[in-house]
């Protein structure tokens, strides 16, 4: 039984939040086609291909309210995560997190494409996030560790169509 509700007393609830914080934001200049960039950067299954720690994601459903489960290579590490929005046109999606074990309370996350140039686009990835309860980071080392996870992960995108 929930500490909110009692059997007689039952009415929706939920233990998914937005964050609240500063976003950390990570945008790399890219030198390809943004319908390119963009189906590497937008495939909400296809994170492995420029995070090399994961092991394996599995997306059940598609398009928003679709849920993918990303296992990291390391030490039984996973997210679960929910598509909240997706813009092929105005090539951007977001996503909250609804499960991790890797200290993170609440997070919401977006990505996006634009062009710059003929066959240019800056891809950013923008984080908010809290780190919970447990974790044993400062508020510094955890925006810290998220600012050097996104940075990896675009740097990686950008050596992909280098």
């Amino acid at each position: 039984m929930n500490a909110i509700n009692t059997n007689h007393n039952l009415k929706p609830d939920t233990l998914i939040s937005n964050p609240v914080g500063n976003p950390v934001v990570s945008t790399v200049s890219v030198p390809g086609d943004t319908q390119a960039v963009w189906a590497v950067v937008g495939d909400f299954g296809g994170f492995a291909t420029f995070i090399p720690a994961l092991a394996s994601i599995e997306v059940i459903g598609t398009g928003p309210g679709a849920v993918r489960h990303k296992k990291f290579k390391e030490g039984g590490l996973a997210v679960i995560e929910q598509l909240n929005s997706r813009d092929d046109y105005a090539l951007s999606m977001t996503w909250t997190t609804i499960y991790n074990n890797l200290g993170i309370r609440n997070l919401w996350a977006s990505m996006t494409v634009a062009p710059t140039g003929e066959r240019s686009c800056d891809a950013t990835w923008t984080i908010i996030a809290e780190p919970a309860q447990d974790n044993p980071a400062s508020p510094e080392e955890f925006r810290n560790f998220l600012q050097s996870f996104a940075d990896d992960a675009m740097s990686n995108v950008k050596k992909l169509f280098a």
